[in-house]
C-alpha cells in the first residue's frame, strides 16, 4: 500500500484464522454466498473483473486467492478514497480444513481513528459470521434483510437497550442458549454466538441476527437477517424488525 493519499493515512486491518471446512467452501461464501455473513455481492469472475463498489479484481485464483481494489471515490464512503481486501486461502488437513488470511487496506482522509476503529471491530464480527455460515449454513437459499434504528439509537447505551428488549440475560455469555423475544411476538430459540460492547450475535436453527451498535461512532443501531428458512421472506424481516427497533427507540 502506497503513502498518504489526498492528505489521507494509510490503514490495514490483518486477520487470520481456521475452519473446519475446505477451501472451495470459504471460496464460494465469499464470491457467491457473501449474503449468508456480510451481504450481497456479485464479481465477475476473471482478473480485471468488476467487484462490488466498481472494484477492479487484481487477482482472481479460485480457490485460493482474491484481491480486490477499488479508488472510485464516488463508489466509496467519504472519507476513503483508496479501499482494498485480499483473501489468501490454504488447505489445511489433507483440505478438511482452511488457513485464512484476510486483509482490509486503503486509505482514510478524516476522522482516522474513529473510522479504523470502527472498521477494526466491524472485520471480527464479520469474520466470526462467516465462519458461522460456513460450518452451519452453507450452500442454504439466503433472504437478506438490513436495516437501520432511528436516530435515536446513535448511542453507546443502545445495544444495551436492544439487549434488554430480546430479554437476553445480562450474564449469558457466548456459547449460551437463550430464548429471546423477537418482533411480532416471536420467541427464538438461539444460541449467542457472538457478545461484546459493540455487536451481539444469534444464531437459530434457520438464521443468523446481527446487531450492531454502532453509537459508538454516532450512528444508529443496525441489524442483519440471513435468513434460510424455507419460507424466508426478507421483505418481511426488514419491516418486522425496523418495527421492533422503532417501538424501542420511539
Amino acid at each position: 500500500m502506497s503513502g498518504a493519499r489526498d492528505g489521507g493515512k494509510p490503514f490495514e486491518i490483518p486477520r487470520e484464522f481456521e475452519v473446519g471446512v475446505a477451501p472451495q467452501q470459504v471460496w464460494d461464501a465469499v464470491t457467491k454466498g457473501s449474503g449468508g455473513w456480510l451481504w450481497p455481492m456479485e464479481y465477475e469472475p476473471k482478473e480485471g473483473g468488476e467487484g462490488p463498489f466498481r472494484s477492479v479484481l487484481t487477482v482472481w485464483d479460485p480457490p485460493r486467492r482474491l484481491t480486490v481494489r477499488s479508488d472510485d471515490p464516488a463508489a466509496l464512503p467519504p472519507g476513503q478514497p483508496l479501499n482494498q481486501i485480499d483473501w489468501a486461502i490454504e488447505p489445511r488437513d489433507g483440505g478438511g480444513r482452511s488457513r485464512v488470511r484476510y486483509v482490509h487496506s486503503g486509505v482514510f482522509t478524516e476522522n482516522w481513528d474513529d473510522l479504523y476503529d470502527g472498521a477494526d471491530k466491524h472485520t471480527d464480527f464479520y469474520l466470526h459470521t462467516l465462519r458461522q455460515y460456513v460450518t452451519h449454513f452453507a450452500g442454504r437459499p439466503i433472504a437478506f434483510a438490513t436495516l437501520d434504528g432511528p436516530g435515536s439509537s446513535a448511542n453507546r447505551e443502545a445495544l444495551t437497550a436492544v439487549g434488554r428488549t430480546l430479554g437476553l440475560p445480562v450474564d449469558a455469555t457466548e456459547g449460551a442458549r437463550v430464548r429471546v423475544q423477537g418482533p411480532a411476538g416471536h420467541a427464538l430459540d438461539a444460541v449467542l454466538d457472538y457478545r461484546d460492547a459493540y455487536f451481539l450475535g444469534l444464531r437459530t436453527e434457520d438464521a443468523l441476527y446481527r446487531f450492531f451498535g454502532r453509537g459508538h461512532w454516532g450512528a444508529p443501531v443496525g441489524i442483519s437477517v440471513h435468513d434460510f428458512a424455507p419460507d424466508a421472506d426478507a421483505a418481511r424481516n426488514e419491516v418486522e424488525w425496523g418495527d421492533w427497533l422503532a417501538r424501542i427507540f420511539a
